[in-house]
């Protein structure tokens, strides 16, 4: 099970936190802190493992971002590094090439893009196609919606 999941900068400004246990405010900053130190000070050659407490860290490190996953200590860390690659794959073919302004000036997407590949701390969708088609979808509907707010608030509808 993944426990959470942080994406942070170079610099170890947090962009993205999901938690899918309940941890208290302090307890979460204070996690958060110990692992972004922890990684940020690891040689690039290293192993993308690591025991943190009693869970099983997995991190990957595309551009200029971390992608860090905590997992039970006998889950599999390459199936994990398998799902922190299919988030970048569906962040990437949604966004055109993903980079860090793209998670920190449309994060909501960013989370619903985790959302529908990961709930309750456990894989739920591997197709990128179905992922990205549920995406679209939202959109859409977004857009609509939108749209007809505009029309009622100028009087059309």
């Amino acid at each position: 099970m993944i426990h959470f999941i942080l994406l942070f900068s170079r610099q170890g400004k947090l962009r993205l936190q999901k938690w899918y246990e309940a941890k208290d405010n302090s307890e979460k900053k204070k996690i958060v802190r110990e692992l972004t130190s922890t990684i940020l000070s690891r040689k690039p050659k290293m192993s993308n493992f690591l025991e943190f407490h009693d869970l099983q860290v997995v991190y990957k490190r595309y551009a200029s971002l971390f992608f860090c996953f905590a997992i039970d200590r006998g889950d599999n860390e390459l199936g994990t590094l398998e799902i922190i690659h299919r988030y970048v794959e569906v962040l990437d073919k949604y966004f055109g090439s993903v980079c860090e302004l793209d998670i920190i000036f449309n994060f909501e997407k960013a989370y619903f893009i985790l959302d529908e590949l990961v709930l309750g701390g456990e894989m739920q969708e591997t197709s990128k196609k179905a992922v990205l088609t549920q995406i679209e979808m939202a959109d859409k509907y977004q857009e609509e919606e939108i749209v007809e707010l505009a029309l009622k608030d100028i009087g059309l509808i």
